[in-house]
């Protein structure tokens, strides 16, 4: 008995699940062998777009046909079966060697010059078809992408806000996937403990499974992150308009990682307070924290020639608190300085000034710098591949402008930076008081350095100013009359202004060297 294949077919498994294309289908399939008489062995379904070869279902049904296993095949339409032009091919093989094709559809005579004629233009029809639907859908997809938007899923750490529209930081997982990079940058995190610390708090996949070291590492080495929209296929660069999530110079300090420029190493787990913050005043080494009886802490050298340098965290904890009670200021006094740092701060707005025309003046010229990218391809000076990583270094570069512009008026103000170290100076005894383990470690580092214990007797270093304003306050008469007081406060307000002004100094030098870090890195 002659046999016939029934072949269905839907674009996309949306349509084969919520649509009824494929019922639709195969009912009409089912009437046309009823009218022709013809018997349906078995059938064979697929959800995949016909306009790319290696179906896998199709193949399967193509070798049954080539190995006489049936007589022929139904189909419900020609691009149901075959829209591009080499399937089609195989197809008409099969015809020319006697296996009948049916179309239910259509009702085409294939063993007819006009059938076949007839069936040879809609296959060309259904192929310009897709070609033109492929052009229309790049034309939209690159447009988008022009326009600064995602038209693709948004990464993890980001949401889908509708078409048109950029997309949005999520709430949620955005700031842990900050925190991925912010983590694995200090090089002291490898992928098996990131992996562990990141899915102990919450960061998961799409499909709410806890990420994977795959999962991390798309998100590493992803500049969407930054601002930055970049093709995987093709390496193409488009400067996005969603708000980035990190900063360029963080992401480029994970890529050193990843490329091995900074060895990680095991992270550091802080279970005492005061741990690698008190060396050993006779050998220099950190001493490390233990608990006593379950509940004492006590911080100990084990160099066997230390054996007796040891103190109770209690002790270390008030000897702290009294070092910073050395430094308090009088109400009027910290007022009288507040005055003086107001006084400051119309001082820098001219520098600041000059920083944002710089600035303002090198972003003006990367328009003409991409204009001239573009005319050297165009003119074939350069091939694709390296307009494209030109393309992305200098956008890079951009975004390092960018964020130099977004921090101008809070990066590198000796005004900020003089405020927050008296008000710290001013608050820091009584803030040590009421704070939990946690807040004692932060204030402990930003006041204090090279803390000893030599024996029993505690030594400990302040940093600088406040190493200074300590000696100062010691130093001062215990009731100064008011010239005297006016010169205590100018001395303090000039030792804070020389550190300030170092401090920022420093971070301007840092900046430059992440501007030029930047840019050797997108060239």
């Amino acid at each position: 008995m002659r046999t016939y294949l029934g072949y269905i077919r839907v674009s996309t498994q949306r349509q084969g699940t919520q649509g009824v294309s494929l019922q639709e289908q195969r009912a009409a399939i089912e009437r046309y062998a009823q009218r022709q008489g013809l018997t349906i062995s078995a059938w064979y379904e697929e959800r995949v777009t016909a306009a790319k070869r290696g179906r896998h279902v199709f193949s399967e049904v193509l070798k049954k046909l080539a190995h006489g296993k049936a007589s022929g095949i139904i189909i419900h339409k020609i691009d149901r079966g075959a829209r591009n032009l080499k399937d089609w091919a195989e197809l008409a093989e099969l015809i020319d060697r006697g296996i009948e094709v049916h179309f239910a559809h259509d009702a085409l005579d294939l063993r007819s010059r006009g059938g076949r004629l007839s069936a040879d233009i809609q296959a060309v029809v259904a192929a310009d078809f897709i070609r033109n639907l492929r052009e229309e859908t790049r034309k939209g997809f690159y447009g988008r992408l022009k326009q600064g938007l995602y038209p693709l899923r948004a990464p993890i750490g980001y949401r889908d806000m509708g078409r048109g529209k950029a997309k949005e930081i999520d709430p949620v997982q955005g700031p842990l996937v900050r925190a991925t990079f912010e983590l694995y940058a200090t090089g002291e995190w490898n992928f098996d403990t990131l992996q562990a610390e990141m899915r102990r708090r919450g960061l998961h996949s799409y499909s709410n499974r806890p990420i994977s070291k795959a999962g991390l590492t798309t998100i590493l080495n992803n500049p969407f992150y930054t601002g930055l929209i970049q093709l995987r296929k093709t390496r193409e660069s488009f400067e996005g308009v969603h708000e980035p999530l990190i900063s360029r110079a963080l992401y480029d300090a994970v890529q050193l990682v990843l490329r091995g420029r900074r060895a990680g190493t095991v992270p550091l787990r802080y279970d005492f307070v005061f741990k690698q913050m008190v060396r050993c005043g006779g050998c220099g080494k950190h001493l490390i924290g233990e608990k006593q009886k379950g509940r004492y802490i006590y911080y100990r050298c084990h160099a066997p020639t230390c054996a007796g340098t040891c103190i109770s965290e209690a002790k270390l904890d008030a000897e702290i608190g009294d070092a910073l009670a050395r430094f308090r200021f009088a109400p009027e006094d910290f007022r009288d300085l507040r005055d003086m740092v107001e006084r400051l701060k119309g001082d820098e707005s001219a520098e600041r000034a000059k920083r944002e025309q710089s600035l303002r003046l090198k972003l003006g010229n990367f328009d003409a710098r991409l204009a001239r990218l573009t005319d050297a391809l165009i003119d074939c000076l350069i091939d694709k591949e390296g307009y494209e990583e030109r393309r992305a270094a200098l956008l890079a570069e951009k975004r390092y402008i960018v964020e130099a512009l977004e921090s101008l008026d809070t990066a590198h103000s000796t005004h900020d930076v003089l405020m927050r170290s008296l008000e710290l100076a001013e608050s820091a005894s009584l803030r040590y008081e009421i704070a939990n383990p946690v807040e004692k470690r932060e204030l402990v580092h930003a006041t204090c350095s090279n803390s000893t214990v030599t024996g029993k007797k505690i030594a400990i270093a302040l940093r600088s100013p406040f190493s200074e304003l300590a000696n100062l306050t010691s130093s001062w008469n215990c009731d100064p009359s008011r010239d005297g007081s006016r010169t205590f406060i100018r001395n303090v307000f000039e030792i804070f202004k020389a550190n300030a002004e170092k401090e920022c100094r420093e971070a301007r030098e840092r900046a430059a060297n992440d501007d030029e870090a930047g840019t050797y890195m997108a060239a």
